[in-house]
């Protein structure tokens, strides 16, 4: 029987789920999640723990933060005045918006905190800094 192996398109259905079993995605109820082997479009645990996988194969994978959206970073959190902000734009706390860096590349923040002077945003993957456990199943192999 046919293993994955980079350059494969796989789908596989998943469930995502923290230490405490908090469950944060799942394609149970939708199409299974596609993607290729190797190329970096999904986190590189992920990645690695489909690689070798036969078609109807299950398993359970702890991947640590550093294989999955790294550790939370302090420096990725900061603090923008209210007369840097757009004069109709009412921010939402744990909301996430797209913004743009000083050279024209998108970030999306979260609103972690608002004030009358200021809106705190922080740049960090929301599951950054978590260890992540996927119960993952291997639907097929292109």
């Amino acid at each position: 029987m046919a293993q994955a192996k980079h350059g494969d398109t796989v789908q596989v259905h998943y469930t995502g789920t923290l230490a405490d079993g908090t469950v944060f995605d799942s394609s149970r109820e939708r199409e299974p999640l596609a993607f290729t082997l190797g190329e970096g479009q999904v986190i590189p645990g992920f990645d690695q723990a489909v690689l070798g996988m036969q078609p109807g194969e299950s398993k359970q994978v702890v991947i640590p933060a550093d294989d999955a959206y790294g550790q939370y970073q302090d420096d990725m959190v900061f603090e923008v005045g209210r007369e840097q902000l757009p004069p109709n734009f009412t921010p939402t706390l744990g909301e996430q918006y797209q913004i743009q860096q000083g050279d024209g590349t998108p970030m999306v923040v979260t609103v972690s905190e608002i004030t009358a002077d200021a809106v705190t945003l922080d740049a960090n993957h929301p599951l950054a800094g978590y260890d992540l456990t996927f119960d993952l199943e291997l639907v097929g192999i292109e």
